[in-house]
């Protein structure tokens, strides 16, 4: 009898644990949605992977050359938060070097400009939690760069099942990057038990952005683009651009330090330079948003619902599982709204083979809907870009890009996320080269080597148990999508 009590008691205390930690208040700063603002020289930066039918393939890559650039002419700032900041990648390949470009272009710049301020964060994944070193951020922190790793625990919990009990047992233990005696499977020095303990949380600090100053004024670029090396394939989107947008970007990094129990001043003092209307005035060509977390969500969802008859919705994603946005889908195509949806097969993932969760069952339950759906051809990289093009009827085209997949994690305030949204006239040098870029993947074009993407049929899944896999994966968290 007083075993049964204690195993009641334990399963009452991970169940509370469980509760409180899936529905606790957000940390301060969290959900960040910037007001309208003037869209300030923006430029949509495209990384699109080309494959033809002899073998070969073609990078047209824009984000990390334009990123590189504004590091190297940065005087007095330099903001950079990325998830994946690390050079592993499949054995045997020759892929860019992206973290260590981005880890010798912070350093030049340092030991050019001493004084300059320099902020990296990025996610604890890099340190397998704790358990590894990362070469790349002791270099930086050598030479005098701050480099905050993200805490991700006052976040809400996207697996509690799991998180409850690691909460419990194991979140005390801390971590010991010269322990390891474990094979590592996210990179090659040995991993501790503490690490892999750590993994099946499932949250991630996933935003992916630079701010630099630029001449009198101040720049952004917002992306779904990693400095990883096994990522550098992958096709990508983002965008950069100035104006008053780029302070609320700074600001809503300052909730991911003061969540990490780091300095907020350097951020501070730079948001006090920046004039809240830098670069706006005439130059402006429309209005934008800086969207975290579920404010992004709430803007998908707005695009979507305000759809009407004759008007279009064009969406590219790395994932797709958010049920919202599944049924908003729906209801869209019902009424008459133009869909096209341009999906990852989800069947590649840095050398292994994924099982197409959750973008093939999401994709079958859409097409039977009606709503047609093409997938990237991809070669073993991955159609990484986040991208929802809507289209109305007033010459008008609002865009919504950056770091967040559509799925319950990304969406509902789980990881941190950052996209922007903005609204430009259909006219407009971003308007037409995102529709350029849609329509570019979505022809199969007259040729085979001219195919950006695939029919439905070339991966249809009808498989009614990997729905209820996928669904049941999405309301649990219980993966990694």
């Amino acid at each position: 009898m007083t075993m049964k009590l204690l195993a009641f008691a334990l399963l009452l205390i991970l169940a509370g644990i469980g509760l409180w930690h899936s529905f606790k208040p957000l940390p301060t700063g969290i959900r960040h949605q910037g007001e309208p603002v003037p869209l300030v020289a923006p430029k949509l930066l495209t990384d699109v992977t080309h494959h033809t039918d002899d073998g070969s393939t073609v990078l047209e890559h824009q984000i990390f050359d334009e990123i590189f650039r504004l590091i190297a002419q940065a005087e007095k700032f330099i903001l950079v938060d990325m998830f994946l900041f690390n050079g592993t990648k499949p054995e045997n390949t020759e892929l860019r070097p992206l973290a260590e470009q981005l880890t010798q272009a912070l350093l030049e710049r340092k030991a050019t400009r001493p004084d300059i301020d320099i902020v990296v964060i990025s996610d604890p994944l890099n340190t397998f939690y704790g358990g590894t070193r990362s070469s790349e951020f002791e270099a930086l922190s050598s030479a005098g760069i701050e480099v905050v790793i993200t805490r991700l625990e006052p976040l809400r919990d996207s697996n509690p099942a799991w998180s409850s009990l690691w909460r419990l047992c194991c979140q005390w233990l801390g971590n010991n990057p010269d322990g390891g005696w474990l094979p590592n499977a996210l990179g090659d020095e040995p991993a501790t038990i503490r690490s892999y303990l750590a993994l099946p949380n499932f949250k991630a600090n996933h935003r992916k952005l630079l701010v630099t100053d630029d001449g009198q004024g101040y720049r952004a670029v917002i992306t779904s683009a990693n400095p990883h090396d096994g990522s550098s394939q992958h096709s990508n989107i983002g965008l950069a651009f100035g104006g008053p947008a780029v302070i609320d970007v700074v600001r809503s990094e300052q909730a991911a330090l003061k969540m990490s129990g780091a300095s907020t001043a350097t951020l501070d003092h730079w948001i006090s330079k920046m004039p809240a209307d830098d670069q706006a005035g005439n130059d402006a060509s429309g209005i934008m948003k800086v969207l975290t977390e579920s404010a992004i969500r709430d803007a998908a969802l707005d695009m979507i619902d305000r759809s009407q008859p004759g008007e279009a919705l064009d969406m590219a994603m790395f994932y797709l599982s958010h049920r919202p946005i599944i049924k908003a889908l729906s209801a869209a195509h019902q009424r008459g709204v133009s869909i096209r949806l341009l999906l990852d097969a989800n069947k590649d993932a840095f050398g292994h083979e994924k099982n197409g969760i959750p973008n093939r069952p999401v994709a079958h339950e859409l097409q039977q809907a009606g709503i047609p759906v093409r997938w990237c051809l991809t070669e073993g990289e991955q159609c990484h870009s986040k991208l929802l093009i809507y289209t109305p009827r007033d010459d008008q085209q609002e865009l919504l890009l950056g770091s967040a997949n559509f799925t319950r994690r990304n969406l509902d305030d789980l990881n941190l996320e950052t996209n922007v949204w903005l609204a430009t006239q259909a006219s407009s040098a971003v308007a037409q080269q995102a529709t350029t870029l849609f329509n570019q993947y979505w022809q199969a074009g007259p040729n085979h080597d001219q195919a950006m993407s695939l029919p439905y049929s070339a991966w249809a899944e009808p498989s009614r148990l990997r729905y209820w896999q996928y669904r049941i994966m999405e309301a649990t968290g219980l993966s990694t999508f």
